[in-house]
């Protein structure tokens, strides 16, 4: 597997396939991640075009298994985000 791309490559990247600059590339890449933190943490949804859906799910209350001493717990009912795939994405990944 591939290492992740850093932001500053991401930013890099964005400004060369745009034509900008890096400094404009940056404000709209961290405009971006703030509209999508501000959007999903208030129990909203982002849908990125040939990309995917980011949104908050609720998880109920369960047990779990501490997995050192086999003991089962109670955790709480909490929120997880979650990203769901475009079929695009998926099969952008899978032409050969």
């Amino acid at each position: 597997m591939a290492k992740p791309m850093t932001k500053a490559q991401l930013v890099s990247a964005i400004a060369d396939e745009t034509g900008g600059d890096k400094k404009t590339a940056g404000a709209h890449l961290d405009a971006l991640v703030a509209i999508i933190t501000r959007e999903v943490s208030q129990g909203g949804a982002v849908t990125l075009p040939n990309v995917g859906k980011i949104y908050c799910r609720e998880r109920p209350e369960r047990m779990v298994r501490n997995p050192a001493t086999g003991e089962q717990i109670k955790k709480d009912a909490d929120k997880v985000v979650k990203m769901t795939i475009a079929k695009a994405l998926k099969d952008s990944v899978n032409e050969e």
